[in-house]
């Protein structure tokens, strides 16, 4: 019998939320997401559902638009993340708090968080070395973290980047 919960039968993905995320105007990087409430190290944050281009689509349109800065590689093209998900603004490998789990069957991609994520603070994700922006920190969260930590090898980027 169908109950009407999303995620109760095999076809169906379950989408939690935490009522605690807002988007708010960071004074440096622009929009981005928040949290209200602490976060702890290991939870679900967000799942976005993804919109599909091929390499054909997204050369010959999608990369001479904005979407160019909100989509992430995927099998076959690029995806564009719904939801949340294209709101993160980035942090250098080793300083962000959330990472993300791309999975290509589902069509999904989710957010965890790294770290335990006190209220208030600023959700990041790390884009990769090559980002096509000048970094915007803002100082006290620089301190705090010390030292950005640069991957020394693809294998430690790859650990940024998980894919199922």
């Amino acid at each position: 019998m169908n109950t009407g919960v999303i995620g109760e039968h095999s076809d169906g993905i379950a989408l939690p939320a935490l009522g605690c995320l807002e988007l708010r105007t960071h004074p440096l990087r622009g929009r981005g997401v928040f949290t209200r409430s602490p976060i702890g190290k290991g939870a679900l944050v967000h799942i976005s559902p993804v919109l599909l281009f091929d390499h054909t689509e997204y050369s010959e349109h999608g990369k001479h638009t904005k979407l160019d800065h909100y989509t992430y590689c995927w099998q076959g093209g690029f995806a564009l993340a719904l939801g949340l998900g294209s709101m993160f603004n980035h942090e250098s490998f080793g300083r962000e708090n959330i990472g993300f789990t791309r999975d290509m069957g589902a069509g999904l991609i989710r957010y965890t968080a790294l770290r335990d994520i006190a209220a208030g603070e600023e959700l990041c994700i790390c884009y990769g070395p090559n980002v096509w922006f000048d970094l915007a920190t803002d100082g006290p969260s620089d301190q705090a973290h010390g030292d950005s930590q640069q991957p020394q090898t693809a294998e430690d980027l790859l650990q940024c980047f998980d894919i199922v």
